[in-house]
């Protein structure tokens, strides 16, 4: 009886050249290519171009973070409303409906640990360090506007108000900034998703 032996160098060349061999492609088909059914169209040309952007309305659907809201000076300067990192939210419903909060970051707490129990100064850092409202909302697409209609406001002088904004920015739904026309353009804010 005959024995062969192989060599550690002679092993490992045929353990390459299998493995070799199975990362070869098929004749006709490429690695990894994925197969199209019998009878499916081939595609030909360049690919579709993309879907064109949504309508301002549906574009500002959802909930968006706070990223800047400054005051604007004549000479273009900005000058932050609730310090260099504001905290805030929009919320904007397809029923037409919103809510925006925004405050200043780091507030000091109440040393009493009771929001009814605020010293004059606490009280006063609240009101000047935040702004929340709720109402109604609606796009102009036509002259690039959204208008509030303030139903509810931690400010009440903003109850029962119009607020028109200009949309200076919306785009693809991730950023949105606007501007208050009734300010002269000196309020801008920055939202993202």
């Amino acid at each position: 009886m005959r024995t062969f032996s192989m060599n550690r160098l002679g092993l490992l060349c045929v353990a390459a050249v299998a493995a070799l061999s199975l990362m070869l492609p098929i004749t006709g088909q490429a690695q990894n290519a994925q197969e199209r059914p019998p009878g499916a169209p081939q595609q030909k040309g360049p690919p579709a171009p993309p879907a064109p952007p949504k309508p301002m309305k549906e574009a500002i659907i959802g909930s968006w973070s706070l990223l800047i809201d400054d005051a604007v000076k004549e000479d273009g300067t900005h000058v932050p409303n609730f310090g260099p990192n504001p905290e805030g939210i929009a919320v904007f419903g397809a029923d037409g409906r919103f809510s925006i909060m925004v405050m200043r970051s780091g507030r000091a707490k109440f040393a009493s640990n009771n929001r009814t129990t605020g010293t004059t100064d606490e009280n006063k850092a609240t009101v000047t360090g935040s702004n929340a409202f709720f109402g109604t909302y609606v796009v102009n697409e036509a002259d690039k506007s959204l208008t509030l209609r303030v139903e509810g406001a931690t400010y009440p002088n903003l109850e029962g108000t119009t607020q028109k904004r200009t949309i200076t920015s919306l785009t693809a739904g991730d950023e949105i900034t606007w501007m208050n026309p009734a300010t002269r353009g000196e309020t801008a804010w920055k939202w993202n998703k």
